[in-house]
């Protein structure tokens, strides 16, 4: 509600998610979170791009808006069941998010096509979630990608980057218990689509999952073990 009459001024403008996140990243801190990011660099080059992740939990929005600040140009790809939600859908909307209709896969491939030139010309980086909903098992894997993020990157040949997340150790979903922690988000190296077809999205799909699954694996082990900080490796956010 605070920042919405601000958004107004630009609507759907990039700009927006930037001044929203800067402000927004600093909620995390009452939860006792801190957010971790390694090899920012990937994402703060400018360039056209699709950024993939996994997506655990309604959390990981904290964890995108901690990374705004370095993606800069970006926008979301989110379920339309999100613009109902209030005042976060209308700030959402604001941003320059683009909505899809998980139901209506035409729709949603038209809309997909959309972002070829955002992302070629405005050189605006796409993030979305290729799991196509929230892992809720919470059992060390990733559910199968969804093709869609991996046709948009073809389709324009810019690079895919992928972000893992670390598990939320800290939450214990069965006994509602939220507990102080931190969470990493490792960027990985850029996987070029240049020359690529839609015939290779399938192969190109599994790849990138299984890049991601052993990279998650990893994760999972390290911030379950306490180790000292080292901040040559970790950049702090908040």
């Amino acid at each position: 509600m605070i920042v919405m009459p601000f958004l107004l001024l630009r609507p759907k403008h990039h700009s927006n998610g930037l001044f929203t996140s800067s402000l927004m990243k600093h909620i995390t801190k009452i939860y006792g979170l801190e957010w971790h990011i390694r090899n920012g660099e990937i994402l703060a080059e400018d360039r056209g791009a699709v950024i993939i992740s996994n997506h655990q939990s309604v959390l990981d929005i904290a964890g995108f808006i901690n990374a705004w600040y370095l993606v800069r140009k970006l926008y979301l790809i989110v379920k339309k069941e999100v613009l109902y939600t209030g005042p976060l859908g209308i700030v959402t909307y604001l941003c320059g998010s683009i909505f899809i209709d998980r139901k209506n896969s035409k729709e949603a491939n038209k809309i997909l096509e959309c972002t070829t030139e955002l992302m070629t010309r405005d050189k605006i980086k796409i993030w979305i979630f290729p799991e196509g909903t929230r892992n809720t098992n919470w059992n060390g894997k990733l559910l199968p990608f969804k093709k869609g993020a991996f046709n948009m990157a073809v389709r324009a040949q810019v690079p895919i980057l992928p972000v893992v997340y670390s598990p939320y150790y800290f939450i214990d979903k069965d006994k509602y218990v939220f507990n102080k922690g931190h969470v990493i988000l490792q960027c990985l190296e850029p996987v070029s689509t240049k020359g690529l077809t839609l015939e290779d999205v399938p192969a190109l799909a599994d790849r990138l999952h299984l890049i991601m699954s052993r990279a998650f694996e990893q994760l999972s082990k390290e911030v379950r073990a306490p180790t000292p900080r080292d901040d040559r490796i970790h950049t702090k956010l908040c």
